[in-house]
């Protein structure tokens, strides 16, 4: 009987917090997470948990906002599936800064295996245990290069001599990536030749209209009430790449869920000016 009796308190307790954050709701102090404020209040060793919410997914494939770039996606997946016949031993994507291609470059090896002006010389080898190639048994052998305008003239070696053995081995790919089509890359002959000598695409950067769909539709996953002022100044004041605006938008929920208040314009300029938000081009 005694722990009947303190499972009705238990409820009854739980059912007043419940009854508390709907009010707190009704009188604007933060409409965006009512169960996370609640649960908040019951469990304060858990305070940590609700912000795990918030957490930015490494790229993938999958969470790639693919706007206009259907179709260098589909043939990324299927690259990355190991599903195309004849798969091409070079794919190159160019673009704006901002358009993804960094992110489609670490979807497809994981960051870190990721070659660009920074990778030692020795990490630009075709060997599967390679940095820039997956394990053996893993998949296709798909290696990755980032920021190819940036290459000095040694990785350009080791850049061409890469995508040369990618030539000669079946089944290995290397997908590269720079901000202007191969042959305007001032970069040597030969290696500009070989970029350009498979797949070549062309990432097109979201529309402002396409940004807004995202950011609005990652609220309304999150239950998150956003002012209709917040979303336009976000993106005519802050970056242009996707990845980034979600990173900026994640901060801003955060910061009016600690302050139990609704996302709004005044509080976004009050990250502002606190300098939390950075315009990045």
């Amino acid at each position: 009987m005694l722990f009947a009796g303190k499972t009705r308190t238990f409820v009854a307790w739980t059912t007043a917090l419940t009854a508390k954050a709907q009010a707190d709701r009704r009188g604007g102090k933060h409409p965006a997470h009512p169960r996370r404020s609640a649960c908040a209040f019951a469990f304060p060793d858990m305070y940590q948990l609700p912000l795990d919410l918030h957490r930015i997914e490494a790229p993938s494939l999958d969470n790639f906002v693919v706007g206009r770039n259907g179709e260098v996606l589909a043939q990324l997946r299927l690259l990355r599936a190991g599903a195309t016949q004849g798969a091409p031993a070079m794919i190159y994507l160019w673009g704006e800064a901002g358009c993804g291609k960094t992110h489609l470059l670490q979807a497809l090896t994981g960051a870190q295996r990721v070659l660009g002006p920074e990778a030692p010389l020795e990490a630009f080898a075709i060997d599967g245990a390679s940095p820039g190639a997956l394990p053996p048994g893993a998949g296709p052998a798909i290696l990755a290069i980032d920021d190819c305008e940036r290459l000095d003239e040694a990785r350009q070696q080791r850049a061409f001599q890469l995508i040369n053995h990618a030539r000669a081995r079946a089944g290995t790919t290397v997908v590269a990536a720079g901000a202007q089509p191969p042959l305007a890359l001032a970069l040597r002959d030969d290696l500009r030749t070989r970029l350009g000598s498979g797949l070549v695409y062309r990432l097109q950067l979201l529309s402002d209209e396409e940004k807004a769909a995202v950011l609005e539709r990652v609220a309304a996953e999150r239950g998150v009430a956003v002012s209709s002022e917040v979303v336009p100044r976000l993106i005519a004041h802050t970056s242009r790449d996707i990845r980034a605006l979600l990173r900026l938008f994640d901060a801003l929920d955060r910061h009016a869920f600690e302050r139990k208040r609704a996302i709004t314009l005044p509080l976004l300029r009050e990250l502002e000016s606190a300098g939390a938000l950075i315009k990045s081009g």
